[in-house]
């Protein structure tokens, strides 16, 4: 097939990368398609490098074995290799065109044309390609939506959507990054009439993974408000979200963690837990989100809290939160002036205090295992805290026999209420 490029630009720096140029030397006629030719183009860092060619995958893998890269067939009922070269991975996919989708999956055939192919991608400027010597292929004029910072569709906004839901919501990830001025009213349309669509057909834990780009951009507001505006942020949190304090505090210089800006973002009365099972957080991530929407008690700036106390109980309740992050929350709560200072008071820098007895260490005072030590220990753990960390074994020690010498039995005093020492106290 003639199929001439449209231009031709100095070769980006990726092209000459070893794992992408063995690539590209190993199947002729191959290019880089998709976000690297983006972002090349866009003056951004390149991260990953997909290649596309026009053979059956079956050939790829060959013509790549036979140029002596290592070879995993990561998606190859989908026409999709990866290639691998002094541990760099190049994924690398036969030129598709759809058979059938079910608005997030299709069945393919192979093809040889590239603009077939290129025509069943989401967005323009995510349908270009490039070859090794920098001729560049745009068939729906990406280069120039990219210069303006439009977000449009290939073709119809519909049938894209109806092609794959997920769409939708990365329209709003790549608004959030290359978006300038009004966005495509036709695609906001579309996915207005998407959202039921979405709901039905996207798996939990992809609305995550876009969730998790889109949130550490600059700055996501304007695109998480045009999201509330079409239902989709509805539907991607239905716990509540508030897309005017997330801007407010990256105003004032919110890190770009994705689940730090979730916690400032969603509701004070959502359910973390439901949201964590419904979204397949990991582990980790559920317990950081459950600690950073609701911490112990935070303190606030101007009073007299003792913040080594609080940091001790912010690493009781998670080892994953550092102590300045709770902070951010509760200042998009409660506003107000000082949170700086206060934050810069408790930034990570010695270790986290740790209460430094054991159970073991009040035994020779002559507490047997049981009910009983484990009350003595409660109950000097908060006197520690009480006391802003400050007391060593040996005052803890020393306090442990006086509250024995006044109670008179190694019992300890009586059974403490523990709810002082749970998350959230």
């Amino acid at each position: 097939m003639n199929d001439p490029p449209q231009d031709r630009i100095p070769p980006p720096a990726f092209l000459a990368e070893p794992a992408p140029a063995a690539v590209l030397a190993a199947l002729p006629g191959a290019r880089a398609v998709g976000g690297c030719v983006r972002d090349a183009l866009a003056g951004r860092p390149v991260h990953d490098v997909d290649v596309a060619a026009p053979y059956p995958p079956e050939v790829l893998a060959e013509k790549l074995h036979a140029a002596g890269l290592k070879v995993f067939e990561t998606g190859l009922a989908h026409g999709t290799v990866t290639a691998v070269l002094r541990r760099t991975p190049v994924e690398v996919t036969a030129l598709r065109r759809d058979l059938v989708t079910d608005g997030r999956h299709a069945e393919v055939a192979w093809t040889t044309d590239w603009r077939e192919d290129a025509a069943r991608r989401d967005f323009s400027f995510n349908a270009m390609s490039m070859d090794a010597e920098g001729h560049l292929w745009d068939y729906f004029g990406g280069r120039a939506d990219l210069a303006a910072g439009r977000v449009r569709f290939v073709g119809d906004a519909a049938t894209r959507l109806a092609e794959d839901y997920l769409r939708a919501l990365r329209f709003f990830r790549f608004w959030a990054r290359y978006g300038q001025g009004a966005p495509d009213p036709a695609a906001l349309a579309a996915i207005r009439d998407a959202v039921p669509g979405f709901a039905a057909r996207i798996a939990p834990e992809r609305i995550w993974m876009e969730l998790k780009r889109l949130l550490p951009t600059p700055d996501p507001s304007d695109a998480l408000a045009l999201m509330a505006q079409t239902g989709l942020l509805a539907a991607v949190l239905p716990e509540g979200a508030d897309p005017e304090r997330l801007r407010r505090m990256i105003a004032r210089g919110l890190p770009p963690d994705p689940l730090l800006r979730l916690a400032v973002l969603l509701d004070e009365a959502a359910d973390t837990s439901a949201l964590a099972t419904r979204l397949r957080l990991s582990g980790e991530e559920r317990d950081r989100l459950a600690v950073l929407h609701h911490p112990p008690a935070p303190p606030r700036p101007g009073q007299d809290v003792p913040l080594r106390a609080w940091r001790a109980r912010l690493r009781a309740a998670s080892r994953h939160v550092m102590p300045p992050e709770p902070l951010w929350v509760a200042e998009a709560r409660m506003g107000g002036a000082g949170w700086e200072s206060l934050r810069a008071a408790v930034a990570p820098g010695d270790a986290e205090p740790e209460f430094p007895l054991q159970g073991r260490d009040l035994m020779p005072l002559g507490i047997p295992p049981g009910p009983g030590l484990g009350v003595m220990l409660g109950a000097l753990r908060r006197w520690w805290l009480e006391g802003d960390c400050q007391a060593d074994p040996e005052t803890l020690l020393a306090e442990a026999r006086r509250r024995l010498e006044k109670t008179g039995t190694a019992d300890g005093p009586a059974a403490p209420d523990r709810k002082a020492d749970l998350p959230g106290s």
